[in-house]
């Protein structure tokens, strides 16, 4: 598999002590469902990852512990977090990651801290999900299988965000804190830890630090009609990518999209918005009805047997993952040949924005249709276009120029 995916420089990789380990996690992928692009970057990472230790061996047995510290070493422009998680499901399919249960007092605190995320804070679940996520990598980098709350110190949390700013970016690390920060004072207000552990300084963030992520209209445009319709695959990516650009949806969105979401008689769209935990109602346009009636018309047989709108290419047959969604952007971007390496699925979201507030629609109703709580998330999507406007200016009345 290694000779596949990189046929130029694939005996670096066999010649690595850690080569059989590549190969094998190679074949995984493969076998997972994962496409070749995917499969290159997750290899090329892990051997950057395993080739920075000088304690890890080949096909040993690991620990949630030993896997973190591997990763914390090697540096954050790598995006190794989305690799840590592969490799983590791969050890576990291969029986080799050892699992590290937490005493039952953390483990009972951990579900009522889930409760009362749910239940006081009113969180979507995929939010809870990302604030346990922080919290057990946070315990158990500190008190391993056998601590105790009571013997957290601020040293532990420095260390923790120390190694956490080294995998991930400055906005992502920004979040990581706010889950802890909220951890942490949840537990000093139960007498669980020192109250001042929840002190944590948050990451400076920027609006105008970041690349602006939207398209030109053009070249979604050709993006669109570069994609093969002749096969159900190329159907299938064509219509997922048409919803996207023409009516800003998430890939969490495409991927959770049900034959009942279509309402063919009144010519809407039904979409549920996780964040808001709402659902959107949106009109179709002729031309987005004839496309995905033309999907729907050539579908696959074992297709049938599923509700979802847009189901896996590969079996079993199911629904879609968001990553799925997000790897089909890649997978057309790239056979494209449009200058478009480097650009996520995101950018789709992005240009629907500043298309809508090209045309005169309101900022209020942008961030409705793209489902913000507040107008400052819609402004950061319409960040381009302001800066576009200041070149536009008008002069000022009674004004002289030098």
């Amino acid at each position: 598999m290694l000779k596949v995916l990189f046929p130029r420089f694939f005996h670096r990789y066999e010649s690595s002590r850690f080569g059989v380990e590549l190969e094998a996690f190679a074949q995984w992928l493969h076998a997972t469902g994962y496409i070749r692009a995917a499969m290159r970057r997750h290899v090329y990472r892990l051997k950057c990852v395993l080739e920075a230790s000088a304690s890890l061996q080949c096909g040993q047995m690991m620990n949630e512990i030993e896997l973190r510290e591997a990763f914390a070493v090697v540096p954050c422009h790598l995006r190794l977090a989305s690799t840590e998680r592969v490799y983590r499901r791969f050890l576990k399919a291969e029986g080799r990651l050892e699992e590290t249960k937490p005493t039952e007092h953390v483990g009972q605190l951990r579900l009522r801290y889930r409760q009362y995320l749910d239940d006081v804070r009113g969180l979507a679940p995929s939010t809870i999900g990302q604030h346990l996520v922080t919290i057990d990598a946070f315990l158990l980098s500190s008190l391993g299988s056998t601590g105790h709350l009571s013997t957290l110190a601020s040293e532990h949390v420095e260390i923790f965000v120390q190694a956490t700013s080294r995998q991930v970016r400055r906005q992502t690390l920004q979040h990581k804190v706010a889950h802890l920060r909220a951890f942490l004072r949840y537990c000093a207000d139960r007498g669980e830890t020192a109250r001042r552990l929840d002190r944590i300084d948050t990451p400076r963030t920027y609006r105008g630090e970041l690349p602006p992520r939207a398209l030109g209209w053009d070249l979604i445009e050709k993006l669109l009609a570069s994609v093969d319709r002749n096969d159900n695959l190329g159907r299938r990516d064509h219509a997922i990518l048409h919803l996207m650009a023409y009516y800003g949806l998430r890939a969490s969105e495409i991927a959770s999209l049900t034959l009942d979401a279509v309402n063919w008689k009144a010519g809407t769209l039904h979409v549920d918005q996780r964040k808001t935990r709402s659902t959107l109602v949106l009109p179709l346009a002729d031309q987005t009805l004839h496309i995905l009636d033309h999907y729907l018309a050539n579908r696959r047989p074992c297709d049938q047997a599923t509700t979802f709108l847009f189901p896996k290419a590969r079996s079993p047959v199911g629904a879609m993952t968001n990553w799925g969604v997000c790897d089909i952007f890649t997978k057309r971007a790239r056979e494209s040949g449009l200058p478009l390496d480097g650009v996520s699925s995101y950018a789709l979201r992005h240009s629907f924005a500043m298309r809508l507030l090209g045309q005169g629609v309101g900022v209020k109703m942008i961030g409705d249709l793209l489902g913000h709580h507040n107008l400052e998330s819609t402004c950061v999507y319409l960040r381009i276009e302001t800066d576009m406007l200041r070149t536009v200016a008008l002069p000022v009345p009674g004004s002289t120029a030098h």
